[in-house]
């Protein structure tokens, strides 16, 4: 059995010298080395930002909430059999973004260092765009909430973390939630007691979660705002109760942004902003909505870090910006416990995304 780099770069096949994440082609030959896992696959959930670029592009400028017929669909399955038969693994060529998935363990290289075993379920929680895939068939798809059911197999390097799934939750409700792990668990780490923190993008799957731990960190003393993308987002998130202030705009709209924020915050502006949305030219309402010194994480993929870092500097804006790392220490732990702890979001994510 061949031996493997830890970090995967033994799959690479273009450009020679890079890791598997930002290489073109990698080689998804399902013989596993000595330090792999190999999986059956069951279900991908498609990275949100790259699961509305690839329905946008491929379904005549529609949204994935639009899909119903099936001639959508099998464009929909062609383009990502296109990307995997031609990259090794779901990378979308326009948004570089891939997703996660959730499966069975088939097979453990000798050498593998860790806990898992034959017959795991589990949920990978490094994205597909460095993972190596095959797909078979593409057998069922909900495309409101990103995810596709397929027939194939991935492989998990040694570096791979992943996420046993849990016994107390059923897996499409467990996979809804550790496909954003990173940002509730990010939030968590950031709001601090009497921040004032804004949501953007609050009324979806991220930020209804980014909300719930913004809140109980900031406290009593804290203020907590959710930024919706529509009436029905706002709603969904107000029938939780996950924030003090509540209202729905388009997050591209910079100025109109920090006019409403200059107002809820008598002009304080925000010591927390978090981007969860999917779409573009989103950067400057985040950054326009911070304080001097405050921090602004851009969990979405969606987001340039050029338009945000020459954007920052074009209006003197002082802020420390945060990459959306989709993983920080405990981000799934954290992510599950939010379902435990809140009722209503549980049953609302079990509603939506399960």
């Amino acid at each position: 059995m061949k031996k493997g780099c830890p970090y995967g770069t033994h799959r690479v096949i273009s450009p020679k010298g890079v890791l598997p994440q930002p290489a073109d082609v990698i080689d998804n030959t399902m013989e596993i080395y000595d330090n792999e896992v190999l999986i059956d696959v069951k279900t991908l959930n498609i990275d949100s930002a790259s699961f509305t670029e690839i329905v946008r592009r491929v379904c005549d400028g529609k949204k994935p909430a639009d899909i119903t017929s099936e001639e959508d669909k099998s464009k929909i399955k062609d383009k990502m059999k296109e990307i995997v038969a031609k990259a090794g693994k779901h990378k979308n060529p326009w948004t570089g973004s891939g997703g996660m998935l959730i499966g069975t363990v088939k097979e453990i290289g000798p050498t593998y260092v860790g806990d898992l075993k034959v017959g795991d379920k589990l949920a990978t929680l490094v994205s597909l765009s460095l993972t190596p895939l095959v797909i078979e068939e593409v057998y069922d798809m909900r495309p409101a909430i990103d995810q596709v059911d397929i027939k194939g197999q991935a492989i998990l390097f040694q570096s791979g973390i992943y996420a046993v799934l849990p016994e107390d939750m059923p897996e499409g409700l467990a996979l809804s939630a550790l496909d954003v792990a990173g940002a509730p668990a990010q939030a968590a780490k950031l709001a601090k007691p009497g921040d004032t923190i804004l949501v953007i993008g609050g009324g979806g799957k991220s930020g209804l979660l980014c909300l719930y731990e913004a809140k109980k960190r900031a406290g009593v003393t804290g203020k907590v705002i959710c930024a919706a993308g529509s009436q029905k987002s706002e709603d969904r998130a107000r029938n939780l109760d996950l924030a003090d202030e509540y209202f729905h705009m388009d997050a591209a709209d910079a100025v109109g942004m920090y006019n409403k924020i200059m107002e809820l915050t008598d002009g304080k502006l925000c010591d927390v902003v978090i981007n969860c949305v999917n779409i573009e030219n989103t950067e400057m309402a985040s950054i326009l909505s911070c304080k001097d010194d405050g921090t602004v994480y851009f969990f979405s993929m969606a987001t340039s870090f050029t338009k945000a870092a020459l954007g920052a500097e074009g209006v003197g804006k002082d802020v420390n910006m945060i990459v959306g790392n989709g993983y920080t220490k405990g981000h799934a732990a954290i992510t599950l416990q939010v379902l435990r702890e809140h009722e209503g979001i549980r049953d609302l994510f079990a509603e939506m995304y399960s």
